[in-house]
């Protein structure tokens, strides 16, 4: 589990990494890989911009802004191992995109990590609910603490900010919480025949 932590922990910042090569390549003359990569509401004819609107950003000011939150954020998921953090991350970035699609304004293409984050805030809360064990509880006080004023992005408040990305990746994060399986603890026989119990993180 220790490898697949750091290995997961790895991938996140490797997609950050990613978001900004991507960036850096868009300030170059007659690229507009926001405009293609965008999803657009209601537009049927790009259903993969799901998965690559979370790594085109406006410009590197909103880059900035997601960048650290999704490092912080995103490494706490991954603390869970690398095929948890990749679960989350798919199933955030569809039901994000999800609500983007239905609740947007058509032909404006919505670009950002911030469905992202919000999902991985998402799940951290509601795994320390979930989970009841030590560490998934001191994760979610403190983002809670750290991050907790975050959730009232999830409501209209500033015109071009995507409320529905927050939203809906928010929604992502608990369901990725509650559908993925409980990190339990399971019996196992020791040596001598009687029942042993191990922890199966």
């Amino acid at each position: 589990m220790k490898q697949s932590r750091i290995t997961a922990i790895l991938t996140v910042a490797g997609m950050l990494a990613a978001m900004w090569v991507f960036e850096i390549i868009d300030t170059l003359p007659g690229m507009r890989l926001d405009q293609q990569f965008g999803l657009r509401a209601w537009d049927a004819s790009a259903p993969w911009t799901v998965l690559t609107a979370p790594f085109m950003h406006a410009n590197f000011p909103h880059l900035l802004g997601n960048s650290l939150p999704f490092l912080v954020l995103g490494s706490l998921v991954a603390f869970s191992g690398q095929g948890r953090f990749l679960l989350t991350t798919l199933i955030v970035a569809v039901v994000s995109g999800v609500g983007v699609w239905l609740f947007s304004v058509p032909g404006v293409p919505t670009v950002g990590a911030s469905g992202l984050v919000f999902g991985y805030f998402g799940y951290t809360v509601l795994r320390g609910i979930i989970e009841r064990k030590t560490v998934d509880i001191v994760i979610m006080i403190c983002v809670i603490i750290f991050y907790g004023t975050m959730i009232w992005g999830v409501l209209p408040q500033h015109p071009g900010v995507s409320w529905q990305a927050h939203l809906f990746g928010f929604i992502g994060g608990l369901i990725a919480a509650y559908a993925l399986p409980r990190r339990e603890s399971t019996r196992g026989i020791t040596p001598g025949g009687a029942q042993g119990g191990y922890y199966a993180p």
